[in-house]
């Protein structure tokens, strides 16, 4: 018992000496504020120059911080906080109220310029034409079913359905065909004359006889309606002026396009013979070969003559040189009409006269009405 307490009462006098010693530490370290006065006076002594003498409160007085309190006199390269070297020119500018506004507007500039530049991205670039393009093809789309709507209803002329038409694989607005390209051009489209005496004599129908000549005397074949029209009407005007005829000579012209022409038409006998429809090769066929389209425009006339009634089914085709002495159709086109399946050989060698069945006599071939 009493070796316990007299360890215990050891202990507690070690504890005290050590707790009197750290305050003695405690006392002898100076503060913050003196460490700060000691080094500038230090510093004021180590000076050449008299030190400048600090206020007796500046330590003591609360508002005063230590630590934002520097004192320096007569001393070079000091540096307080951190330092930041620059070698090299500097320029230091003043901006006012106006150069802020200004600069402020110019910021505005740059700001509307990149959301224009926004604006103007590939995206909505490529939104807008999508937008144009679908636009345009829409209205090439409603163009296109107006014209066609117009196309179907429109009325269509029953003139030129009525005249000739047979066989119809070529459409033309402007004149009646036969077929395959074949145009008929009616007595008003190419030019002729109306101060002409009028025809007497009609024809009658079905036609029993066709009669195939030629213009000759050297004509050149026409190519063309404007050349086609203005041969017909010099035919006519020689036929009226020269030859005395009330008009131009046969029912119908071929033309080497292989375009039909209208001379005296169905309704009224050609010159030569009643009881004939007489069509012509425009040209000199002793001297020029009658083209393909030529001889098969006369053929589509033929066909739409039987088809119409215009013909005896079973008519015969002859040559004007068969009726009486002429070189008319030209060897070149007597040559390829003798191919035809109604070709006729009446008059040539033994063969009966052209005719003769009707009553028909030679003069009968050269009537001239």
């Amino acid at each position: 018992m009493f070796e316990q307490n007299s360890s215990s009462s050891s202990t507690m006098a070690a504890e005290s000496a050590l707790c009197s010693v750290s305050r003695q530490r405690e006392r002898s370290r100076p503060s913050p504020a003196q460490r700060l006065h000691n080094l500038t006076s230090a510093s004021a002594s180590s000076s050449t120059s008299t030190a400048i003498p600090l206020p007796q409160n500046v330590f003591t007085n609360p508002s005063i911080q230590p630590s934002s309190v520097v004192n320096l006199s007569h001393s070079t390269d000091v540096v307080i906080g951190p330092m930041t070297q620059y070698q090299g020119p500097v320029s230091i500018y003043y901006m006012d109220a106006s150069m802020e506004a200004h600069a402020m507007q110019a910021a505005a500039g740059i700001n509307s310029s990149s959301n224009r530049s926004r604006d103007n991205s590939p995206s909505k670039r490529l939104n807008r034409n999508t937008i144009l393009l679908i636009t345009l093809i829409l209205l090439v789309l409603a163009t296109a079913l107006i014209v066609l709507y117009v196309e179907l209803n429109r009325p269509r002329s029953e003139g030129a359905n009525k005249a000739i038409y047979f066989g119809n694989t070529y459409d033309h607005d402007t004149f009646p065909n036969l077929g395959n390209g074949h145009l008929v051009i009616d007595r008003i489209q190419w030019g002729a004359s109306s101060n002409v005496r009028p025809l007497t004599v009609p024809l009658r129908r079905p036609i029993p006889y066709v009669l195939i000549t030629h213009i000759g005397v050297q004509s050149i074949p026409c190519s063309n309606v404007y050349k086609c029209s203005i041969k017909m009407r010099t035919i006519q005007d020689a036929a009226v002026a020269e030859k005395i005829l009330p008009d131009i000579q046969s029912n119908f012209y071929v033309s080497d396009e292989g375009n039909i022409y209208v001379g005296r038409g169905w309704d009224w006998a050609n010159t030569y013979a009643n009881q004939t429809l007489a069509i012509t090769f425009m040209g000199d066929y002793g001297r020029y070969m009658p083209s393909p389209k030529q001889l098969e425009g006369v053929q589509f006339l033929l066909a739409h003559a039987v088809a119409n009634h215009q013909l005896e089914a079973d008519y015969k085709l002859v040559a004007q040189n068969q009726t009486k002495t002429a070189k008319s159709p030209g060897v070149n086109v007597f040559r390829e009409i003798r191919k035809w399946p109604h070709f006729y050989g009446c008059g040539l060698d033994d063969a009966p006269a052209c005719g003769s069945e009707l009553g028909m006599t030679r003069a009968s071939w050269d009537a001239k009405q």
